[in-house]
């Protein structure tokens, strides 16, 4: 016999923002702090809003620093390790990009991640799964130029060629 389990569903965002709206201003604070510490993620979005957000371009330099760092000490002896390290890599820059908001964002760290998977040489040419990776990449960047303006689309077009020829 099967027993259906009730799930208790969430309210629309429309709803939150609502009933946010009516709250004193130390209450929802108390929320955000405990949001915070409730999971990692929360806190590092909480982070860059109240940090980094105000200076983008400082930002996109310490996730490219993240990600130099990253491939400057992946090691390229073990693949499995070297994939491994590659999708942690850009997991985490994805992250940093759904922080931003910004499609300029996503597209220069995108880039930056793919020049410096790109510079990995053999592992690329290797491995089936990071050339599946990369290329993903690259029309993940392609479909976001396209929606940027003339003058940008042009700049990162260029970019995005060199990287395409393999």
């Amino acid at each position: 016999m099967k027993t259906s389990k009730s799930e208790i569903k969430p309210v629309t965002v429309n709803e939150l923002k609502k009933e946010m709206l009516s709250l004193p201003q130390a209450e929802l604070v108390e929320m955000c702090l405990r949001l915070a510490k409730f999971k990692k993620e929360n806190k590092e979005l909480l982070s860059y809003l109240l940090f980094d957000a105000s200076y983008p371009e400082t930002y996109l330099d310490q996730v490219r620093g993240y990600i130099d760092m990253e491939f400057d000490g992946m090691g390229t002896t073990q693949a499995y390790q070297a994939k491994k390290t590659v999708r942690k890599i850009l997991r985490v820059t994805n992250k940093h990009i759904r922080f931003t908001q910004s499609k300029t964002a996503e597209i220069e760290l995108l880039l930056h991640f793919c020049k410096k998977l790109r510079r990995a040489g053999d592992l690329l040419k290797n491995s089936v799964q990071l050339s599946n990776l990369y290329f993903q990449q690259l029309r993940k960047i392609d479909k976001t130029i396209a929606a940027q303006h003339e003058d940008l689309q042009y700049d990162y077009r260029r970019q995005l060629d060199a990287l395409m020829k393999v």
